[in-house]
């Protein structure tokens, strides 16, 4: 979990540089590029939301397809790291510090990414999360992510949300489900800890 507690704040954003700079050219996720090649051409004043944008590395596909994005991260660092990247069409973003369970969605948003950063939220703002993304999404619109499955390793951390494979096919429920791939491996973590990957890859666009 993408937390580091204990820390005075200059060791804690010492701590997220070292950490997104091991991420620093890894490309964007596989579930962002297969909704962006489902839109094809950008829709006219295209807008995106990231939720949970970390450095940015699907930040920088977004921007470099047309879209204008609205980056959000509670970590200062985060930012400051996307700030720093040669960003393509940088005055298409806007970057909000908040906790993406928090943060109003914008109006006029067809496009809500949110890689790996959802199942950070216990279960009642997860699911409220995603109750304000689907009545945000209008008609066409499209959301994609990761979730967590009950086996992951992380399981039990407070703080966070793990789905069956059954309530995530639910939570669904009247989308057009382009993807839902469900992944399960032992692997390591950016920072090199054995973890078992427990993980639901979801895109889905709101019918209309």
């Amino acid at each position: 979990m993408r937390t580091m507690p204990n820390m005075s704040p200059d060791d804690k954003a010492a701590g997220w540089a070292a950490y997104y700079q091991q991420l620093r050219d890894r490309p964007p996720r596989r579930t962002l590029l297969a909704a962006l090649d489902r839109f094809g051409e950008p829709p006219a004043d295209a807008l995106a939301v990231d939720l949970g944008c970390g450095d940015g590395r699907d930040v920088v596909e977004i921007l470099r397809r047309g879209w204008s994005v609205v980056a959000i991260d509670a970590e200062p660092e985060a930012l400051r790291q996307l700030s720093a990247r040669n960003l393509p069409g940088a005055e298409r973003l806007t970057q909000v510090l908040a906790r993406l369970e928090e943060v109003p969605l914008p109006i006029g948003l067809q496009l809500v990414n949110s890689s790996f950063a959802m199942p950070l939220c216990e279960p009642e703002r997860f699911r409220d999360l995603w109750s304000r993304i689907r009545e945000a999404l209008p008609a066409g619109g499209r959301f994609c992510g990761q979730w967590y499955g009950v086996r992951d390793s992380w399981r039990g951390r407070t703080g966070m949300t793990f789905l069956e494979r059954a309530e995530a096919e639910a939570m669904l429920d009247g989308l057009d489900v382009e993807m839902f791939e469900e992944e399960e491996a032992d692997g390591v973590t950016p920072r090199g800890k054995a973890k078992h990957w427990h993980i639901f890859h979801v895109v889905a666009r709101k019918s209309g």
